[in-house]
C-alpha cells in the first residue's frame, strides 16, 4: 500500500506546478518516493512468480518514471507530471515493448498491461498473429476472469481497415487498433489499504496471457 500523502502530494503539484514551489517541498517529494520504492518493491517479487521473463532481482527504483517533464516540444511548460508512473517491464522502462504498468494520480489511478503503441514491424506482427490465432486472443480478452477486471482499450485506433486487411474480417475492430492494452480502474481508497499488493498480483496473473500472446507476435521482428 501507499500512504495517503503520497497520493496527496500530487494534488498540492497540480495546485503549485512550478519550480519554486517543488524546491520548497522536495523533502515531501522524496518522502514519496521512498514510499513508492518500497510498494514497487513489495510487488517485484510477485510479478517475478507470474512472468518468468519478469527478473526478481529487478532494481525497484528502475521501475518508477521521472515526475519531471520533458517540456521542449510541448505547449504545455508545466514542469512535473501530476501522476506517478510505475512501468514493469523485463529489458527497462525506456524499451517499449509489452509489460506492466501502473498509474497513480488522484482519482485517475489505473492498472494495465499490453503494448502502447508499438513500432510499426512489432504492430505489424501483433496484427498478423490476431488474425492467424484469432480464437486465441479472443479467448484471453474474453475470460471472464479477465472481464471482470480489465477492458481492452480502444481509444488508440485507425479509421479503417488496415493495409491488407478487409473491412469484414470479424476480428477487424481488434485489427484496427495501434496499441494494444487492457486497463483495470483503482480507486483511491484501494491503494492505502494492505489488500492492494494483492489487487495488484492478481492484476499480473489475469493479464500475462495477454503479455504473453503479445510476446510471441513480436519476437521475430526483434
Amino acid at each position: 500500500m501507499i500512504k495517503r500523502d503520497t497520493l496527496h502530494f500530487l494534488k498540492e503539484v497540480d495546485q503549485n506546478n512550478n519550480r519554486e514551489w517543488f524546491a520548497l517541498n522536495k523533502d515531501r517529494y522524496e518522502e514519496a518516493k521512498a514510499d513508492l520504492i518500497q510498494f514497487i518493491t513489495d510487488l517485484i517479487p510477485l510479478l517475478a512468480k507470474t512472468d518468468p521473463v519478469f527478473s526478481i532481482d529487478t532494481p525497484a527504483k528502475k521501475c518508477l518514471l521521472r515526475i519531471y517533464r520533458d517540456v521542449r516540444f510541448s505547449k504545455n511548460k508545466d514542469p512535473y507530471k501530476t501522476n506517478y508512473g510505475i512501468y514493469f517491464a523485463p529489458i527497462g522502462k525506456h524499451v517499449n515493448q509489452p509489460g506492466y504498468y501502473l498509474h497513480l494520480q488522484p482519482g485517475k489511478s489505473f492498472f494495465a498491461g499490453g503494448y502502447w503503441q508499438p513500432a510499426a514491424a512489432d504492430l505489424k506482427q501483433i496484427r498478423e498473429e490476431i488474425d492467424y490465432n484469432g480464437a486465441e486472443f479472443r479467448a484471453i480478452v474474453e475470460d471472464e476472469a479477465f472481464t471482470r477486471l480489465f477492458q481492452l482499450t480502444r481509444e488508440d485506433t485507425l479509421k479503417n481497415a488496415p493495409k491488407g486487411y478487409d473491412i469484414d474480417n470479424p476480428l477487424i475492430d481488434i485489427l484496427k487498433l495501434k496499441s494494444f492494452e487492457a486497463v483495470y480502474p483503482l480507486k483511491d481508497e484501494e491503494l492505502f489499504k494492505p489488500g492492494i499488493s494483492n489487487k495488484i498480483d492478481i492484476a499480473f496473473k489475469t493479464v500475462y496471457p495477454l503479455i504473453s500472446f503479445l510476446r510471441t507476435a513480436v519476437a521475430d521482428s526483434n
